[in-house]
């Protein structure tokens, strides 16, 4: 047997390799927990921050509707002022607005919040605007009626 240390540990350097090594694995188990809580606390908040103009919406028995694309929503406030989305325009602009944002032109879905106590002519406006522009599938949005 000699110097090389021959048999079944192979020696020092056989041992070391086993078990005082550097480990080079990575514990994956803090990242999976990180990355949980990130999606719960993002589950939770973004049903939040679909809207971010403040309309009190009327209620309505109505079935919500299923779509498969994001629509586009117009709101109009008590004071008569109307949004695309959070953004301000104009009555002038809103059309020239939709077209620009819409990625389908006419045969986007376009939903349309008014608030309780808006003017129900200045939403029948803005609804007819829309319908004069050419689209055609434009949806009331108010919220579901306790039961």
């Amino acid at each position: 047997m000699g110097a090389t240390g021959g048999g079944r540990g192979g020696g020092r350097r056989g041992r070391r390799g086993r078990h005082g090594g550097v480990m080079s694995e990575i514990n994956v188990t803090p990242l999976v927990d990180v990355m949980l809580v990130l999606l719960i606390v993002f589950m939770v908040a973004a049903p939040m921050m679909t809207a971010g103009v403040p309309i009190d919406l009327p209620q309505s028995a109505a079935n919500d509707i299923n779509s498969e694309t994001q629509p586009i929503t117009v709101s109009v406030t008590p004071e008569g002022l109307i949004y695309v989305g959070d953004e301000q325009v104009a009555e002038d602009n809103l059309i020239s607005t939709l077209n620009t944002q819409s990625a389908n032109g006419t045969e986007s879905r376009i939903f349309l919040r008014g608030d309780t106590t808006a003017n129900y002519g200045s939403v029948m406006k803005v609804m007819g605007l829309l319908s004069a522009a050419g689209y055609a599938k434009i949806g009331l949005i108010t919220e579901q009626a306790p039961r």
